[in-house]
């Protein structure tokens, strides 16, 4: 393979940058900044909405782009500017959400970076997130209102992502059928309990690919690292792909290159491999 230089790096959040315990640890960190430091592009390319990234991420110096809600909205961190948006429209929200009523979840809406979720389900979190090192995250960052149909009809716009959790594999597999007959939703579900909703074509790989046309690099110069089934794509699309070796193996199979796993820091010992370049690795 033709040796090339890593000038972006796309890092998903959970279960690859940040441990079991929704920690970002020193070592990481410091990795991170060192290759910002070096001008290295780095940024999240996560499905969370932009508010719901660790604060001490949105606030690293040098980290000027962010890829949210699985590449909805790619934003320019320091102003706040929208660079790429690809919104999912407010008649499809509401289709997905009539959906998901006819079933036992958790729904939420993200709204320009932000995440909003129904009191009542709200107070229900521990019954359909499994994991619970979300539960603290969900409940600082999710605000809270009355009706989910209200909201949408109050805002002004379109969505970033529409996401349900189950309380009930089987009823997932159902409601996933369900909704892509309707033939206008992307679908992932990178937690195994949920469906996370995009308009259709949206994906992180296109993202950080459109990203690095706006900045002149080409996308044999992308790394990107992930390991859930939101995050193949991005490994497809990448000039390298790193899957953490927590992955799902569809993930590990579309890579190419499988780090350590994310509480061992397998992220930031494949920045310091492949763009730090220490330890003679090149892609």
């Amino acid at each position: 393979m033709e040796k090339k230089e890593i000038k972006i790096v796309g890092l998903d959040l959970d279960g690859t940058l940040l441990t079991d315990k929704k920690e970002l640890l020193p070592y990481t960190k410091n990795v991170i900044g060192e290759a910002l430091q070096n001008g290295t592009v780095v940024l999240v390319a996560t499905g969370r909405p932009w508010t719901g990234v660790p604060e001490e991420l949105r606030e690293l110096q040098g980290m000027d782009y962010a890829l949210t809600a699985n590449g909805a909205r790619i934003i320019e961190t320091r102003t706040g500017k929208v660079l790429e948006e690809h919104l999912l429209s407010k008649e499809a929200a509401k289709k997905a959400i009539a959906i998901g009523r006819k079933y036992d979840t958790l729904l939420e809406v993200y709204f320009d970076g932000q995440g909003y979720a129904q009191k009542d389900e709200i107070t229900q979190v521990r019954k359909y997130h499994k994991n619970p090192n979300m539960w603290d995250y969900f409940l600082r960052t999710r605000i809270a209102v009355d009706r989910l149909e209200d909201l949408l009809d109050e805002k002004e716009g379109n969505l970033d992502k529409v996401q349900m959790l189950f309380a009930d594999m089987e009823e997932r597999e159902e409601a996933w059928k369900e909704l892509e007959r309707e033939g206008v939703f992307e679908l992932v579900g990178s937690l195994q309990y949920n469906i996370e909703i995009n308009a259709v074509g949206v994906n992180k790989g296109t993202g950080l690919v459109n990203l690095g046309k706006m900045l002149g690099i080409r996308r044999e110069e992308i790394m990107a690292c992930g390991d859930g089934d939101n995050d193949i794509a991005m490994l497809k699309e990448v000039g390298f792909g790193v899957a953490m070796a927590n992955a799902e193996e569809k993930v590990k199979a579309v890579a190419d290159y499988i780090t350590e796993s994310n509480n061992d820091e397998g992220a930031a010992k494949a920045i310091e491999k492949f763009v730090l370049k220490r330890g003679g690795e090149s892609c």
